[in-house]
């Protein structure tokens, strides 16, 4: 166990980083509107985007800088990671996402976290369930590919952080507005049981390991090297 303490302890403190700041830059929407001093759905993006490429950085080298239980699974599904260490890493950033979000109710206004419902994802009103799943499964396609091609590949240029955290940013540019650009089940489950807001919550977690699971078997089928 002492040997996995490392990487466990980065994967909780990572995803209770990165959940804090994403919700938390969706309660300060909430505190201080889209305009007149908010920062919008633009520093919401980049409240998540920067956020993980710093910390996949920090942790790269001692975790692999995962963060995200999509993520983890489409390692495994590559065979890049074990099935036990792959459900403990998904464990503690479960447990990292939920402390993350219970630290936005504890330490933001009472008001704006309420209104924001502690950052829960939510489908736009035009989005059906079935078309939130594709969603969130085509964006962390999107991201599990750049997490191969930056991150995993032996042919990968030294770019991990950014080149994941860009991938982030982009994918909230595009899909923030229909399912809130999630692509990762512990950034959802950690305010949804803050807030209690199960509704469609299943989306944040069937679409992801959708895409997570096509991106690792492409990449291990295909785009991998062969050494």
């Amino acid at each position: 166990m002492p040997k996995l303490l490392r990487p466990l302890t980065a994967e909780f403190i990572g995803t209770l980083l990165f959940v804090f700041l994403g919700a938390g830059s969706v309660v300060a929407v909430a505190a201080n509107g889209p305009t007149a001093g908010g920062i919008g759905s633009l520093g919401v993006a980049l409240a998540h985007g920067v956020g993980m490429a710093v910390i996949v950085s920090m942790t790269m080298s001692i975790s692999g800088g995962h963060m995200n239980p999509a993520v983890t699974f489409g390692l495994w599904i590559a065979n890049r990671v074990a099935g036990t260490l792959a459900w403990q890493y998904i464990l503690a950033q479960v447990l990292g996402g939920v402390a993350g979000a219970a630290l936005v109710k504890a330490l933001l206004p009472r008001m704006a976290v309420g209104l924001a419902l502690v950052g829960t994802p939510r489908l736009a009103s035009d989005v059906s369930f079935m078309q939130g799943v594709w969603i969130e499964a085509l964006l962390t396609f999107f991201l599990v590919s750049a997490v191969f091609g930056t991150a995993v590949s032996s042919e990968a240029p030294k770019i991990a952080g950014f080149g994941i955290g860009l991938a982030i940013f982009v994918d909230a540019l595009v899909g923030g507005g229909f399912t809130g650009a999630v692509m990762n089940p512990a950034r959802a489950i950690g305010p949804a049981l803050v807030a209690w807001q199960w509704n469609a919550h299943a989306v944040y977690w069937i679409g992801p390991l959708i895409g997570a699971g096509v991106a690792g078997a492409v990449w291990k089928a295909v785009l991998l090297p062969r050494t």
